[in-house]
Protein backbone atom coordinates (compact mmCIF):
# COMPACT_ATOMS: atom_id res chain seq x y z
CA UNK A 1 0.00 0.00 0.00
CA UNK A 2 0.69 3.78 -0.72
CA UNK A 3 0.49 6.97 1.84
CA UNK A 4 -0.08 10.07 1.23
CA UNK A 5 1.89 12.65 3.26
CA UNK A 6 -0.16 15.92 3.17
CA UNK A 7 1.18 19.12 4.28
CA UNK A 8 0.90 19.14 8.01
CA UNK A 9 2.40 22.55 10.06
CA UNK A 10 1.59 21.69 12.99
CA UNK A 11 2.33 18.32 15.50
CA UNK A 12 0.24 18.18 19.23
CA UNK A 13 0.37 15.48 21.51
CA UNK A 14 1.77 12.78 23.65
CA UNK A 15 2.78 9.37 23.12
CA UNK A 16 4.76 6.17 24.44
CA UNK A 17 7.74 5.35 22.53
CA UNK A 18 7.79 2.55 20.52
CA UNK A 19 9.48 -0.98 22.51
CA UNK A 20 12.99 -1.35 21.24
CA UNK A 21 13.30 -3.87 18.30
CA UNK A 22 17.24 -4.08 18.77
CA UNK A 23 17.05 -5.27 22.72
CA UNK A 24 13.56 -7.45 21.62
CA UNK A 25 15.49 -9.58 18.93
CA UNK A 26 18.59 -10.00 21.09
CA UNK A 27 16.58 -11.06 24.18
CA UNK A 28 14.47 -13.55 21.98
CA UNK A 29 17.62 -14.91 20.62
CA UNK A 30 19.64 -15.47 24.45
CA UNK A 31 16.20 -16.53 25.90
CA UNK A 32 16.17 -19.24 23.48
CA UNK A 33 19.74 -20.34 23.95
CA UNK A 34 19.07 -20.54 27.94
CA UNK A 35 17.67 -23.60 29.03
CA UNK A 36 14.57 -23.26 31.03
CA UNK A 37 12.02 -20.25 30.67
CA UNK A 38 12.85 -16.95 30.58
CA UNK A 39 10.09 -13.94 29.76
CA UNK A 40 10.24 -10.94 28.04
CA UNK A 41 8.23 -7.84 29.16
CA UNK A 42 7.10 -5.12 26.74
CA UNK A 43 8.48 -6.39 23.24
CA UNK A 44 8.30 -4.46 20.20
CA UNK A 45 6.00 -5.54 17.59
CA UNK A 46 7.86 -5.66 14.28
CA UNK A 47 8.25 -8.12 11.15
CA UNK A 48 12.08 -8.11 12.76
CA UNK A 49 10.80 -9.16 15.81
CA UNK A 50 8.41 -12.11 14.14
CA UNK A 51 11.26 -13.11 12.07
CA UNK A 52 13.72 -14.12 15.08
CA UNK A 53 10.33 -15.85 17.31
CA UNK A 54 9.81 -17.99 13.82
CA UNK A 55 13.29 -18.88 13.93
CA UNK A 56 13.74 -19.82 17.17
CA UNK A 57 10.26 -21.73 17.33
CA UNK A 58 11.49 -23.79 14.11
CA UNK A 59 14.89 -24.24 15.84
CA UNK A 60 12.99 -25.76 19.02
CA UNK A 61 12.27 -22.96 21.00
CA UNK A 62 8.40 -22.65 22.53
CA UNK A 63 6.86 -19.33 22.21
CA UNK A 64 3.97 -18.09 24.19
CA UNK A 65 2.82 -14.49 24.40
CA UNK A 66 -0.09 -11.71 24.78
CA UNK A 67 -0.13 -7.85 24.40
CA UNK A 68 2.43 -7.48 27.35
CA UNK A 69 4.88 -10.52 27.06
CA UNK A 70 6.72 -13.21 25.44
CA UNK A 71 6.84 -16.53 27.57
CA UNK A 72 9.82 -18.36 25.72
CA UNK A 73 11.16 -22.00 26.72
CA UNK A 74 14.77 -22.26 25.05
CA UNK A 75 16.21 -24.98 23.37
CA UNK A 76 19.91 -24.08 25.42
CA UNK A 77 22.82 -25.25 22.69
CA UNK A 78 20.89 -27.63 21.48
CA UNK A 79 18.69 -26.48 18.69
CA UNK A 80 16.20 -28.58 16.82
CA UNK A 81 17.22 -30.17 13.54
CA UNK A 82 15.54 -27.93 11.15
CA UNK A 83 16.07 -28.35 7.31
CA UNK A 84 14.82 -24.92 6.58
CA UNK A 85 14.79 -21.07 7.71
CA UNK A 86 13.22 -17.70 6.33
CA UNK A 87 14.45 -14.53 7.89
CA UNK A 88 12.20 -12.33 5.64
CA UNK A 89 14.00 -9.46 5.29
CA UNK A 90 15.54 -9.03 8.52
CA UNK A 91 19.05 -8.89 7.79
CA UNK A 92 20.34 -8.93 11.86
CA UNK A 93 17.65 -11.66 12.64
CA UNK A 94 19.70 -13.69 9.64
CA UNK A 95 22.97 -12.40 11.24
CA UNK A 96 22.43 -13.76 14.22
CA UNK A 97 20.78 -17.19 13.40
CA UNK A 98 23.77 -18.17 10.96
CA UNK A 99 25.97 -18.62 13.93
CA UNK A 100 23.15 -20.98 15.56
CA UNK A 101 22.67 -23.09 13.21
CA UNK A 102 26.44 -23.79 12.82
CA UNK A 103 25.37 -25.72 15.70
CA UNK A 104 23.24 -27.95 13.48
CA UNK A 105 24.47 -30.52 10.66
CA UNK A 106 22.75 -28.61 8.05
CA UNK A 107 20.35 -25.55 7.38
CA UNK A 108 19.14 -24.16 4.54
CA UNK A 109 18.23 -20.03 4.72
CA UNK A 110 15.97 -19.42 1.67
CA UNK A 111 15.92 -16.04 -0.26
CA UNK A 112 12.16 -14.26 0.34
CA UNK A 113 13.38 -11.32 -0.54
CA UNK A 114 16.24 -11.14 -3.44
CA UNK A 115 15.93 -7.47 -4.26
CA UNK A 116 16.13 -6.40 -0.55
CA UNK A 117 18.14 -8.85 2.10
CA UNK A 118 19.27 -10.45 -1.11
CA UNK A 119 21.08 -8.41 -2.53
CA UNK A 120 23.20 -7.82 1.24
CA UNK A 121 26.45 -9.24 1.31
CA UNK A 122 27.28 -12.19 4.73
CA UNK A 123 31.04 -12.49 3.31
CA UNK A 124 32.84 -11.48 6.55
CA UNK A 125 30.79 -13.85 8.93
CA UNK A 126 30.74 -16.26 6.54
CA UNK A 127 34.44 -16.23 6.28
CA UNK A 128 34.85 -16.51 10.51
CA UNK A 129 32.53 -19.34 10.70
CA UNK A 130 34.37 -21.31 8.24
CA UNK A 131 37.65 -20.72 10.11
CA UNK A 132 35.52 -22.36 12.94
CA UNK A 133 34.97 -25.69 11.20
CA UNK A 134 31.77 -24.68 9.84
CA UNK A 135 30.89 -25.17 5.62
CA UNK A 136 28.55 -23.24 4.22
CA UNK A 137 27.30 -23.38 0.39
CA UNK A 138 26.45 -19.43 -0.66
CA UNK A 139 25.71 -16.86 -3.79
CA UNK A 140 28.66 -14.74 -3.59
CA UNK A 141 28.46 -14.19 -0.15
CA UNK A 142 24.49 -13.59 -0.27
CA UNK A 143 21.19 -15.71 0.29
CA UNK A 144 20.15 -18.64 -0.70
CA UNK A 145 22.70 -20.21 2.04
CA UNK A 146 23.37 -23.46 2.97
CA UNK A 147 25.21 -23.68 6.86
CA UNK A 148 26.40 -27.25 7.67
CA UNK A 149 28.17 -27.18 10.98
CA UNK A 150 27.52 -29.22 13.93
CA UNK A 151 30.44 -28.58 15.80
CA UNK A 152 32.11 -25.10 15.55
CA UNK A 153 35.38 -24.40 16.92
CA UNK A 154 36.47 -21.92 19.43
CA UNK A 155 39.85 -20.82 19.69
CA UNK A 156 41.07 -17.71 17.63
CA UNK A 157 38.67 -15.96 15.40
CA UNK A 158 38.59 -12.81 12.85
CA UNK A 159 36.41 -10.91 11.94
CA UNK A 160 35.94 -8.02 9.81
CA UNK A 161 33.72 -5.22 11.43
CA UNK A 162 34.00 -2.65 8.76
CA UNK A 163 30.97 -3.23 7.26
CA UNK A 164 28.50 -4.03 10.14
CA UNK A 165 28.21 -5.04 13.94
CA UNK A 166 26.26 -7.64 13.41
CA UNK A 167 28.87 -10.25 12.12
CA UNK A 168 30.51 -9.71 15.35
CA UNK A 169 27.67 -9.84 18.07
CA UNK A 170 26.70 -12.96 15.82
CA UNK A 171 29.89 -14.56 17.12
CA UNK A 172 29.28 -13.34 20.59
CA UNK A 173 26.31 -14.75 21.34
CA UNK A 174 27.70 -18.24 19.87
CA UNK A 175 31.29 -18.51 21.59
CA UNK A 176 30.28 -18.81 25.35
CA UNK A 177 28.37 -22.19 24.17
CA UNK A 178 31.43 -23.72 22.56
CA UNK A 179 33.46 -26.19 23.70
CA UNK A 180 36.56 -23.86 23.90
CA UNK A 181 37.63 -20.57 24.75
CA UNK A 182 37.59 -18.38 22.18
CA UNK A 183 39.89 -15.04 21.35
CA UNK A 184 37.50 -13.02 19.18
CA UNK A 185 39.83 -10.26 17.07
CA UNK A 186 37.89 -7.63 14.48
CA UNK A 187 40.01 -6.82 11.87
CA UNK A 188 40.04 -3.15 10.26
CA UNK A 189 37.48 -0.75 11.28
CA UNK A 190 34.27 -1.86 13.53
CA UNK A 191 30.79 0.43 12.65
CA UNK A 192 28.43 0.97 15.04
CA UNK A 193 30.17 0.35 18.27
CA UNK A 194 27.50 1.17 20.47
CA UNK A 195 25.00 -1.69 19.41
CA UNK A 196 28.20 -4.04 19.62
CA UNK A 197 27.80 -2.46 23.67
CA UNK A 198 24.00 -3.46 23.54
CA UNK A 199 24.88 -6.84 22.50
CA UNK A 200 27.43 -7.22 25.34
CA UNK A 201 24.30 -5.32 27.52
CA UNK A 202 21.99 -8.11 27.05
CA UNK A 203 24.73 -11.10 27.35
CA UNK A 204 25.70 -9.97 30.60
CA UNK A 205 22.00 -9.71 31.86
CA UNK A 206 21.55 -13.43 30.47
CA UNK A 207 24.48 -14.51 32.96
CA UNK A 208 27.26 -14.73 30.28
CA UNK A 209 30.94 -13.50 30.70
CA UNK A 210 32.84 -11.68 28.25
CA UNK A 211 35.96 -9.91 28.60
CA UNK A 212 36.03 -6.87 26.07
CA UNK A 213 38.35 -4.80 25.38
CA UNK A 214 37.90 -0.76 25.64
CA UNK A 215 37.47 -0.16 22.06
CA UNK A 216 35.56 -3.54 21.09
CA UNK A 217 38.05 -4.74 19.14
CA UNK A 218 39.35 -7.90 21.19
CA UNK A 219 37.34 -10.22 23.33
CA UNK A 220 38.28 -13.19 25.23
CA UNK A 221 35.19 -15.53 25.51
CA UNK A 222 35.10 -18.73 28.24
CA UNK A 223 33.53 -21.80 26.46
CA UNK A 224 31.37 -23.69 28.29
CA UNK A 225 28.86 -21.20 29.38
CA UNK A 226 25.68 -21.92 29.66
CA UNK A 227 22.84 -18.90 29.24
CA UNK A 228 20.27 -18.44 32.27
CA UNK A 229 16.48 -17.61 32.00
CA UNK A 230 15.53 -14.28 33.39
CA UNK A 231 13.23 -11.74 32.81
CA UNK A 232 13.55 -8.87 30.44
CA UNK A 233 11.92 -5.26 30.31
CA UNK A 234 12.37 -3.79 26.87
CA UNK A 235 13.06 -0.20 26.66
CA UNK A 236 11.63 2.32 24.73
CA UNK A 237 13.16 2.42 21.04
CA UNK A 238 15.54 5.74 19.92
CA UNK A 239 15.49 4.81 16.74
CA UNK A 240 12.15 4.67 15.34
CA UNK A 241 11.30 7.61 17.77
CA UNK A 242 14.01 9.39 15.82
CA UNK A 243 11.78 10.10 13.01
CA UNK A 244 8.88 11.24 15.47
CA UNK A 245 11.37 13.93 17.18
CA UNK A 246 12.28 14.84 13.53
CA UNK A 247 8.60 15.37 12.31
CA UNK A 248 8.28 17.50 15.92
CA UNK A 249 11.50 19.51 15.33
CA UNK A 250 10.23 20.99 11.34
CA UNK A 251 6.80 21.81 12.02
CA UNK A 252 5.23 23.93 14.65
CA UNK A 253 4.79 21.65 17.86
CA UNK A 254 4.22 20.63 21.59
CA UNK A 255 5.34 17.11 21.02
CA UNK A 256 5.98 14.37 23.94
CA UNK A 257 7.71 11.16 24.00
CA UNK A 258 7.81 8.77 27.05
CA UNK A 259 10.21 5.94 27.76
CA UNK A 260 13.45 7.00 26.08
CA UNK A 261 16.09 6.53 28.93
CA UNK A 262 18.86 9.39 29.30
CA UNK A 263 21.44 6.80 29.95
CA UNK A 264 19.92 3.87 27.32
CA UNK A 265 22.97 2.08 25.45
CA UNK A 266 21.42 2.84 22.35
CA UNK A 267 23.64 4.58 19.91
CA UNK A 268 20.79 6.57 18.66
CA UNK A 269 19.96 8.27 21.60
CA UNK A 270 22.73 11.16 20.25
CA UNK A 271 20.03 12.05 18.07
CA UNK A 272 18.36 14.21 20.72
CA UNK A 273 21.87 15.73 21.40
CA UNK A 274 21.73 16.55 17.52
CA UNK A 275 17.90 18.17 17.63
CA UNK A 276 19.63 20.28 20.21
CA UNK A 277 23.06 20.75 18.30
CA UNK A 278 20.04 22.28 15.34
CA UNK A 279 18.95 24.51 17.72
CA UNK A 280 15.51 22.50 17.85
CA UNK A 281 13.76 23.27 21.57
CA UNK A 282 13.69 20.24 23.90
CA UNK A 283 14.19 19.18 26.86
CA UNK A 284 14.95 15.50 28.31
CA UNK A 285 14.17 14.23 31.71
CA UNK A 286 12.89 11.57 33.39
CA UNK A 287 13.01 9.67 30.39
CA UNK A 288 10.50 11.92 28.21
CA UNK A 289 11.50 14.01 25.44
CA UNK A 290 9.54 17.59 24.96
CA UNK A 291 9.72 19.27 21.81
CA UNK A 292 7.93 22.49 21.08
CA UNK A 293 9.01 23.09 17.65
CA UNK A 294 8.75 26.28 16.16
CA UNK A 295 10.23 25.15 12.06
CA UNK A 296 13.87 26.69 12.46
CA UNK A 297 16.59 24.16 12.42
CA UNK A 298 20.66 25.42 12.53
CA UNK A 299 22.62 23.34 9.91
CA UNK A 300 25.64 21.30 11.60
CA UNK A 301 28.26 18.59 11.34
CA UNK A 302 27.69 14.84 12.68
CA UNK A 303 29.73 12.08 12.99
CA UNK A 304 26.74 9.22 11.76
CA UNK A 305 28.06 6.37 13.12
CA UNK A 306 27.02 6.72 16.69
CA UNK A 307 23.29 6.73 15.57
CA UNK A 308 23.06 4.66 12.22
CA UNK A 309 19.71 3.91 12.56
CA UNK A 310 18.66 7.94 13.59
CA UNK A 311 20.57 9.25 10.52
CA UNK A 312 17.64 8.82 7.45
CA UNK A 313 15.78 11.14 10.07
CA UNK A 314 18.26 13.51 11.16
CA UNK A 315 19.10 13.76 6.87
CA UNK A 316 15.32 14.81 6.71
CA UNK A 317 15.25 17.38 9.34
CA UNK A 318 18.67 18.72 8.21
CA UNK A 319 16.60 19.24 4.60
CA UNK A 320 14.63 22.33 6.35
CA UNK A 321 18.17 23.65 8.32
CA UNK A 322 19.48 27.08 7.77
CA UNK A 323 22.86 26.21 6.51
CA UNK A 324 24.98 23.22 4.74
CA UNK A 325 24.66 20.44 7.45
CA UNK A 326 27.10 17.13 6.83
CA UNK A 327 26.70 13.88 8.33
CA UNK A 328 29.86 11.69 8.06
CA UNK A 329 31.48 8.38 8.88
CA UNK A 330 28.20 6.52 7.33
CA UNK A 331 29.64 4.06 4.60
CA UNK A 332 27.72 1.26 6.30
CA UNK A 333 24.04 2.69 5.07
CA UNK A 334 24.98 1.63 1.75
CA UNK A 335 24.65 -1.55 3.55
CA UNK A 336 21.21 -1.42 4.98
CA UNK A 337 18.02 -2.54 2.97
CA UNK A 338 18.62 -0.61 0.33
CA UNK A 339 22.15 1.74 0.06
CA UNK A 340 20.64 4.02 2.33
CA UNK A 341 23.02 6.80 0.96
CA UNK A 342 21.92 6.95 -3.17
CA UNK A 343 18.98 5.57 -3.25
CA UNK A 344 17.46 7.93 -0.46
CA UNK A 345 18.60 11.27 -1.76
CA UNK A 346 17.78 10.15 -5.29
CA UNK A 347 14.03 10.70 -3.31
CA UNK A 348 14.75 13.58 -1.43
CA UNK A 349 16.04 15.07 -4.82
CA UNK A 350 12.52 14.20 -6.46
CA UNK A 351 10.38 16.00 -3.18
CA UNK A 352 12.76 19.25 -3.92
CA UNK A 353 15.93 19.09 -1.30
CA UNK A 354 19.48 19.91 -2.16
CA UNK A 355 21.60 16.94 -1.17
CA UNK A 356 25.22 15.71 -2.20
CA UNK A 357 27.16 12.59 -1.61
CA UNK A 358 30.16 11.11 -0.99
CA UNK A 359 31.05 7.39 -0.44
CA UNK A 360 30.61 7.82 3.27
CA UNK A 361 29.15 10.97 3.46
CA UNK A 362 25.79 13.20 2.81
CA UNK A 363 25.61 16.80 2.58
CA UNK A 364 22.37 18.98 3.01
CA UNK A 365 21.91 21.89 1.45
CA UNK A 366 19.44 23.20 3.74
CA UNK A 367 15.76 24.98 2.50
CA UNK A 368 14.37 26.73 5.61
CA UNK A 369 11.68 27.78 3.00
CA UNK A 370 10.50 23.97 2.65
CA UNK A 371 10.86 21.98 -0.27
CA UNK A 372 7.64 21.82 -3.81
CA UNK A 373 6.97 18.16 -3.10
CA UNK A 374 3.94 17.16 -4.95
CA UNK A 375 5.87 13.37 -6.42
CA UNK A 376 5.58 9.83 -6.10
CA UNK A 377 8.94 8.69 -4.53
CA UNK A 378 9.89 5.15 -4.13
CA UNK A 379 11.01 3.69 -0.42
CA UNK A 380 13.01 1.15 -1.97
CA UNK A 381 11.24 -1.15 0.54
CA UNK A 382 12.98 0.03 3.62
CA UNK A 383 11.57 0.88 6.84
CA UNK A 384 13.90 4.22 7.96
CA UNK A 385 13.73 5.26 4.40
CA UNK A 386 9.64 5.51 4.49
CA UNK A 387 9.76 6.85 7.73
CA UNK A 388 12.14 9.85 7.12
CA UNK A 389 10.58 10.75 3.26
CA UNK A 390 7.52 11.16 5.91
CA UNK A 391 9.28 14.00 7.73
CA UNK A 392 10.09 15.67 4.53
CA UNK A 393 6.29 15.39 3.41
CA UNK A 394 4.96 17.02 5.74
CA UNK A 395 6.96 20.18 5.03
CA UNK A 396 6.14 20.08 1.39
CA UNK A 397 4.45 22.66 -0.29
CA UNK A 398 2.42 19.51 -1.99
CA UNK A 399 1.76 16.25 -0.81
CA UNK A 400 3.90 13.46 -1.81
CA UNK A 401 2.78 9.91 -2.58
CA UNK A 402 5.07 7.08 -0.83
CA UNK A 403 4.78 3.94 -2.87
CA UNK A 404 4.62 0.49 -0.81
CA UNK A 405 4.88 2.23 2.79
CA UNK A 406 3.21 -0.04 4.44
CA UNK A 407 7.02 -1.79 4.76
CA UNK A 408 7.41 0.53 7.70
CA UNK A 409 6.17 -2.35 9.67
CA UNK A 410 9.33 -4.02 9.71
CA UNK A 411 10.36 -2.24 12.51
CA UNK A 412 7.22 0.64 13.80
CA UNK A 413 4.36 -0.73 13.10
CA UNK A 414 2.08 1.78 14.30
CA UNK A 415 4.26 4.62 13.16
CA UNK A 416 1.75 6.07 11.06
CA UNK A 417 -0.61 5.94 13.72
CA UNK A 418 1.58 7.26 15.88
CA UNK A 419 2.14 10.54 13.64
CA UNK A 420 -1.79 10.60 12.80
CA UNK A 421 -2.35 10.90 16.54
CA UNK A 422 -0.58 13.91 17.16
CA UNK A 423 -2.36 15.80 13.73
CA UNK A 424 -0.09 14.94 10.98
CA UNK A 425 -2.49 14.20 7.91
CA UNK A 426 -1.24 10.92 6.59
CA UNK A 427 -3.83 8.48 4.44
CA UNK A 428 -3.32 4.68 3.22
CA UNK A 429 -3.88 4.32 -0.50
CA UNK A 430 -4.12 1.24 -2.80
Amino acid sequence: MDMIVTPTGRLNGEIQALSSKNYTTRYLLVSALAEGTSTILYPAHSEDGEAMRRCIRDLGAIVEEDDEKIVITGFGRHPRPTKELDVGNAGAVLRFIMSVAALLPEVHFVNSYPASLGKRPHDDLITALESMGVRIEHQNGRLPMTIRGGQPRGGKIQVSGSVSSQFLSSLLFLTPLLDEDSEIEVLHDLKSKVVVGQTLEVLEQAGIVIEASEDLMHFRVPGRQKYKAQTYTVQGDYPGSAAILAAAAVTESDVVVHRLKEDSKQGERAVVDVLKAMNVPLTHENGIVHIRGNGKLTAGEFDGDEFTDGVLAMVAAAVFADGISRFYNVENLRYKECDRITDYLTELRKAGARVDEKRDEIIVHGRPEGVEGGVEIDAHYDHRVIMALTIVGLRSARPIRIKDAHHVAKSYPIYFDHLKSLGAQVEWTD
